[in-house]
């Protein structure tokens, strides 16, 4: 990048302040042709992105009527977004142009700017489908868990195993990393967020300090990073699904994209999107559902046993991350990270991760 490119316009407009003009260049990119004659925000919301849908008029051809549009939000958000390795991500994976066999919505328009440290993406609104968006406060059923898993796998399966040499177009997603920039911020978050969450967390997570919960999830991250690599979603827990009229579960929310194991996406999301009682009765049917579901050759498929090592091993990140974002109320709604540090601490427990994560070294 040369110093004119630094200081060049922002593709990404400021404050939702959109424009015919650029929803116009937004749009034709996927619906040549058209024309916008007119560009409404009908609602914003601001946490740890920013969220915006238009509703859209049109003076020549079609296109959608509305439009789901996400940055990365104000100074502050977009300084932890590049803290985390969390930065651009969503506007280089729409700029790849890479098929990712799984449901998810269209991508119309992305723009990275690395000087002022933003991504935007302009995306399908799948409530024009019938789509239902998902969140915490309902667990979704056996069926639904099922058919998401089936869609993960189709993700998995795309990239198998892939590398930057096979897929050029994809390197720079980088794998998981405990960075000491990330620990330090787990570790604030959750002494913090144990505090706001006392009534949610199990008590012998309380009584081992926040250090413990960033430890499980530094070594956790350690394990993500061996075995066959693919490319994963990343953020899979229920809050970035929504349910299609035929049972289709799809997958939003793309910022969080990494290189890195298949069980890392599969135990976030059983665990997140089922109560405990239906994760505790179905889990190792749900991963066997999983497995089936992957287009592989047979010497390439994971074994059920260590399929559930995986999966055992797996709350230690949700239950930092979750436990951390309940730290303040303006990342998620307090209701959303109580019931998820409930049901990542639970799993914790019953699933005795310590142990799980100490035979990764026997292994």
């Amino acid at each position: 990048m040369n110093v004119k490119d630094l200081f060049k316009r922002s593709p990404i407009p400021t404050d939702w302040k959109v424009t015919t003009e650029w929803m116009n260049k937004a749009i034709q990119r996927h619906h040549p042709g058209t024309h916008v004659s007119s560009v409404d925000l009908v609602y914003r919301s601001d946490g740890t992105s920013s969220r915006a849908r238009f509703a859209l008029t049109y003076s020549q051809g079609a296109g959608p009527k509305t439009v789901f549009a996400k940055s990365k939000g104000n100074w502050l958000r977009r300084f932890l977004h590049a803290m985390t390795g969390n930065a651009f991500i969503e506007g280089r994976l729409y700029e790849s142009k890479v098929a990712l066999n799984i449901e998810h919505p269209t991508f119309y328009y992305g723009a990275v700017d690395q000087w002022r440290l933003n991504d935007l993406i302009v995306m399908e609104d799948v409530s024009e489908r019938g789509a239902v968006l998902n969140d915490a406060t309902t667990p979704l059923s056996f069926e639904a868990v099922a058919n998401g898993l089936r869609e993960l796998a189709g993700l998995h399966s795309r990239f198998w195993n892939y590398d930057h040499k096979s897929h050029p177009q994809l390197s720079w997603v980088n794998p998981w990393k405990a960075s000491p920039t990330f620990q330090f911020l787990l570790k604030y978050g959750c002494k913090r967020g144990t505090s706001r969450l006392l009534d949610y967390i199990p008590d012998p997570i309380i009584a081992q300090g926040p250090n413990m919960m960033v430890d499980a999830w530094t070594d956790y991250l350690g394990s993500v990073n061996e075995g066959p690599m693919t490319l994963l979603h990343g953020d899979a827990h229920v809050g970035n699904t929504y349910l299609l009229p035929d049972g289709t579960l799809g997958f939003y929310d793309w910022g969080v994209v990494r290189r890195g194991h298949w069980s890392f996406d599969v135990g976030y999301f059983i665990i997140s999107a089922l109560s405990e009682e239906d994760r505790r009765t179905h889990a190792k049917d749900l991963i066997a559902i999983y497995l089936d579901a992957l287009d592989l050759p047979e010497a390439d498929r994971p074994d059920s046993e260590e399929a559930w090592w995986r999966f055992r091993c797996s709350p230690a990140y949700g239950l930092a991350i979750w436990v951390t974002t309940g730290a303040e109320d303006n990342y998620q709604l307090p209701v959303i990270c109580q019931n998820l540090s409930k049901r990542f601490g639970s799993a914790f427990l019953e699933l005795d991760i310590r142990a799980a994560l100490d035979e990764r070294h026997s292994r």
